[in-house]
């Protein structure tokens, strides 16, 4: 009986031993990951300085998601707060105290928006830049002439802390959480993009769903949903798309409302940004989703 204790006792260090070996691993390489430091060079861009295109810089906002993450007044807001994933809050991207972009020059901006690396050469977290990376310059300078005109909002915010949990799906590629890490740097923009309802453009404009729909747009559950929401939809020929005509589609991103007659929920749908896209933005929109390869996804 002693003898099974000891060799037990040896059995639990071992294991102990082994389990701290493992979170230290785990914290070296994800605090690498988190401390990596890029050097990437970007093109100058003038900002427009007329109102159509500032006008059109708030609607950028608007459907890219920006006044949504960061909160309507762009004062920024809790994002994540779990222990065990961690506890983050979107910046503050107004002028005002606690502001993260103070003294951001265009560059600056543009390594923050497309490339998601901060004035320090790091990478930001949660800010979703491979949905911006495409984006175009000529929008692009809309989107930042408009930012330059938001109201300051006075909000301090913590220093961003990643949990247990956060670190694993961190190392294993399940929880984009350093986007720099996640855009091709080489990659150069487009000056800018027609607006046609077509396939092309549709691409375009469908990076602003891969962040809930997934690159594949198969749809699913978010690493960072809470229990009991419902995964994002497949927005494959293999989803209830596949039922649904252009006109019915474009009920759901006007107003919600399904055909099945169902109100989606506007925190997992987000159609109230949604509603703001032109006809056009839809009809492309939905080419492109037709024109993609059916994706059933793995139960």
């Amino acid at each position: 009986m002693k003898t099974v204790l000891k060799w037990l006792g040896i059995l639990l260090v071992v294991l102990v031993v082994i389990g701290l070996l493992a979170g230290a691993g785990l914290f070296f390489t994800t605090n690498s990951d988190i401390n990596k430091t890029y050097d990437v060079a970007v093109a100058p861009i003038t900002l427009p300085t007329d109102a159509a295109s500032i006008e059109e810089g708030a609607r950028i906002a608007t459907i890219r998601g920006c006044n949504g993450c960061h909160t309507p007044d762009f004062g920024g807001g809790t994002f994540l707060n779990d222990p065990m994933l961690g506890v983050i809050e979107t910046a503050n991207i107004t002028p005002g105290e606690g502001s993260a972009v103070s003294g951001y020059t265009v560059e600056d901006w543009d390594r923050a928006v497309r490339r998601g690396i901060n004035p320090e050469g790091k990478s930001l977290m949660i800010m979703p830049s491979y949905e911006f990376a495409g984006l175009s310059d000529e929008q692009f300078g809309q989107l930042i002439a408009y930012m330059q005109t938001v109201p300051a909002v006075d909000r301090e915010h913590p220093d961003p802390k990643v949990g247990l949990l956060g670190r694993v799906l961190l190392a294993t590629g399940q929880l984009p959480l350093l986007p720099a890490a996640l855009v091709d740097q080489t990659a150069k923009a487009p000056a800018s993009v027609a607006p046609t309802a077509s396939v092309e453009y549709g691409a375009y404009l469908s990076t602003a769903c891969i962040g809930c729909h997934k690159p594949d747009f198969s749809g699913g559950p978010s690493p960072d949903a809470a229990p009991g929401d419902p995964p994002a939809a497949n927005l494959t020929p293999a989803g209830p798309l596949s039922k649904w005509t252009m006109e019915e589609f474009k009920t759901v991103l006007r107003t919600g409302v399904s055909p099945e007659g169902r109100t989606l929920d506007p925190e997992v749908m987000p159609w109230m940004m949604t509603q703001h896209f032109t006809d056009t933005e839809i009809e492309a929109l939905w080419l492109y989703l037709q024109s993609i390869p059916p994706v059933v996804p793995k139960s």
